[in-house]
């Protein structure tokens, strides 16, 4: 099977929901970005798509409250989903977030791929570790960005990078690491290359309706 490649540039906007019940059918292939509040998830979205205001940034943390849902074309979905772990949120609020977040992983069936952005100077913090956890539990393929990685010197951006890849062996699932900066744009051709891999995954139906379409 030939490997296609896809132009994040032409990803569009669908829809906010609170939950899993007030999403799109369950069909097709999506993959959800997952992150602390400020780990930098719309600001690696904006970036993928070379778009400024794709995704929201906010320099108030929290601002995702909902899963959004991004369309790169029919069939094939972007999800940023609600940041997590931030404390200034009341108690209440943040127990609803996680059961949407804990939900749409464990539950939502066209979920291919998931990509989990931590600052590369606070990496792994317990919820972090909780969503990699959540993903190999039900054979979700991961692939961990550190975000932010031009606030670190090469010498001390590699040794981050290697410090999680170790630590990431005891998950035992399917788990990649790279760096990642939205403002210099350091591995964002690792992400969009993942991407391909997992969009790849459409059952063949779907991906020749998708290539007439194109044509």
């Amino acid at each position: 099977m030939t490997s296609r490649t896809y132009n994040y540039q032409v990803t569009h906007f669908v829809t906010s929901a609170p939950d899993i019940r007030h999403l799109p059918a369950d069909e097709g292939i999506e993959v959800a970005f997952a992150g602390r509040s400020n780990a930098g998830k719309s600001s690696a979205l904006n970036t993928l798509t070379n778009q400024k205001s794709l995704a929201r940034t906010s320099k108030t943390p929290g601002r995702t409250q909902l899963i959004n849902l991004f369309e790169l074309q029919p069939g094939l979905r972007l999800v940023d989903l609600p940041g997590y772990g931030y404390a200034e949120v009341p108690e209440e609020m943040k127990r609803k977030w996680q059961k949407a977040l804990g939900e749409y992983l464990q539950k939502r069936n066209c979920l291919k791929g998931l990509v989990v952005l931590m600052d590369i100077r606070h990496p792994l913090k317990d919820l972090d570790q909780q969503m990699i956890q959540w993903a190999v539990a039900v054979d979700l393929p991961v692939l961990v960005l550190l975000t932010k990685a031009d606030k670190l010197a090469s010498g001390a951006r590699k040794a981050q990078l290697n410090m999680v890849r170790e630590a990431v062996l005891a998950f035992m699932g399917d788990v990649q690491v790279e760096a990642f900066s939205s403002l210099k744009k350091i591995g964002v051709d690792k992400l969009s290359q993942k991407l391909d891999t997992w969009f790849n995954e459409l059952p063949p139906a779907v991906a020749d309706d998708v290539s007439d379409e194109e044509e």
